[in-house]
């Protein structure tokens, strides 16, 4: 497949993944058509050598593996299934005057509180519903064009096109209805699920942007969409895992949430997720921890989330010598303070591995004077140590509802990372590793 068409399937997805629980269903649909088995964490996990499997935590992450006959290591590529943005609170409804309803809602990480203004918005994410034996978990999503958050027209805000502060609880609320609409948020909800809004006891709803993503530019060169970061790579990952070929590694891909927040949620990159499937992975086989910690020794995760490109009209605000550009290959990411993992060790493995597979690269490193945001490869580490190396694609408009990235660079990423699972990498000493 060319790089135009494996972005134009990438903004399908994209499309189709509005929120983190529904990607990750989209991810559980892909596994399955490739052959995956899906396992349960509550329940014994009987493991075969050549054998293909993902387990889901929490609905919206999700570790798919494949296991080979003699595992000498684990090649893991990890991204995250969640972008910033607004979420809606409990007992959402706020009337205004008797002829407006809007909703209550709060801030989600780091958003470009900007780019939510006067757009199409609807509502993603889960509900939980009560059964006779409990409660089930229901995804939701409003397909159609249900809210805006109106800006304030120029002629009251003489300085609204300067920039300032936004006061989330008085200007981000969307508007819903008109004070007579006939149905609630909850009853709009529960029509989506077949459920009685009585019965929807618990919900993690979050707004999206209704825009659908598109290729453009004079030679359709770029593409734009929204949750570009970071299911760009968390598709890409995914994809590279089901095309990879068989090696002497355990190959996963490891989708985590809440990335934006901090993962330090049971389906975050801090949790124990991705420990507790490798020990249950080593003892299925007949092996303990110890072989865990054996083969840690020459495992090796691409931290996966994207990078900022050089930008057209800010270009002073990238660092002077390393400029990575739309279109220009793999990001790698350095930061002296670790908020990226990229060593000289990872580094010299990772740039090997793209230079014998022919996939371009390029350096991405902060300005000294301008403070980066950090990511997941550091924090995984708090719960396995092995060597990692922090990459994405370059894009702009970072965290905006509608960001930008280059039509190539999917393809890119989703070779190197092919090319990273195909290889065998061992350590038989500190210092050394054989790639073959």
């Amino acid at each position: 497949m060319d790089n135009l068409n494996f972005t134009k399937e990438l903004i399908g997805f994209i499309d189709e993944s509005p929120v983190s629980f529904i990607a990750v269903d989209n991810l559980k649909k892909m596994l399955l058509g490739n052959g995956f088995s899906e396992l349960y964490e509550s329940q014994k996990w009987e493991i075969k050598p050549g054998g293909k499997y993902f387990v889901t935590r929490n609905g919206s992450a999700v570790i798919a593996f494949k296991v080979p006959g003699d595992p000498k290591a684990f090649a893991i590529v990890a991204a995250h299934s969640d972008s910033p943005g607004f979420k809606i609170k409990p007992a959402a409804e706020m009337r205004v005057e008797d002829k407006y309803v809007k909703l209550n809602v709060e801030k989600y990480g780091g958003p470009n509180i900007s780019t939510w203004f006067d757009r199409p918005l609807s509502v993603a994410g889960r509900a939980a519903v009560k059964t006779n034996k409990g409660i089930e978990m229901r995804l939701v999503n409003i397909d159609r064009d249900l809210l805006i958050i109106p800006s304030l027209a120029v002629h009251m805000n003489r300085s609204a096109s300067d920039s300032r502060a936004f006061n989330i609880q008085n200007e981000l609320l969307p508007l819903l209805s008109s004070g007579d609409s006939k149905k609630g948020f909850i009853e709009i909800i529960a029509d989506s699920i077949n459920a009685r809004a009585d019965d929807i006891i618990g919900t993690d709803l979050f707004l999206y942007t209704r825009l659908k993503g598109r290729i453009w530019g004079s030679e359709g060169e770029f593409f734009s969409s929204q949750r570009i970061d970071d299911l760009q790579c968390a598709y890409t990952g995914m994809m590279a895992l089901t095309d990879s070929k068989d090696s002497h590694s355990v190959q996963m891909c490891c989708v985590f949430d809440n990335e934006e927040v901090g993962s330090g949620t049971k389906q975050g990159a801090k949790s124990t997720f991705m420990r507790d499937v490798m020990l249950r992975i080593c003892k299925a086989p007949g092996m303990d921890e110890s072989d865990m910690l054996r083969m840690l020794a020459s495992s090796f995760m691409l931290s996966a989330d994207n990078g900022h490109a050089v930008h057209p009209n800010y270009p002073d605000r990238s660092c002077p010598t390393n400029r990575p550009y739309l279109n220009g290959g793999v990001l790698v990411k350095y930061n002296a303070q670790q908020k990226y993992t990229t060593d000289g060790v990872s580094e010299g493995v990772f740039l090997k591995i793209c230079e014998d597979a022919g996939v371009p690269y390029q350096k991405y490193v902060n300005r000294s004077d301008i403070p980066g945001g950090s990511t997941l490869g550091n924090l995984s580490t708090e719960q396995v140590s092995i060597n990692t190396i922090d990459i994405g694609a370059a894009q702009l408009a970072m965290h905006s509802t509608y960001e930008t990235a280059g039509t190539y660079d999917a393809k890119y990423l989703y070779e190197s990372m092919k090319a990273f699972y195909n290889v065998s990498i061992i350590s038989p000493a500190d210092g050394i590793y054989n790639i073959n």
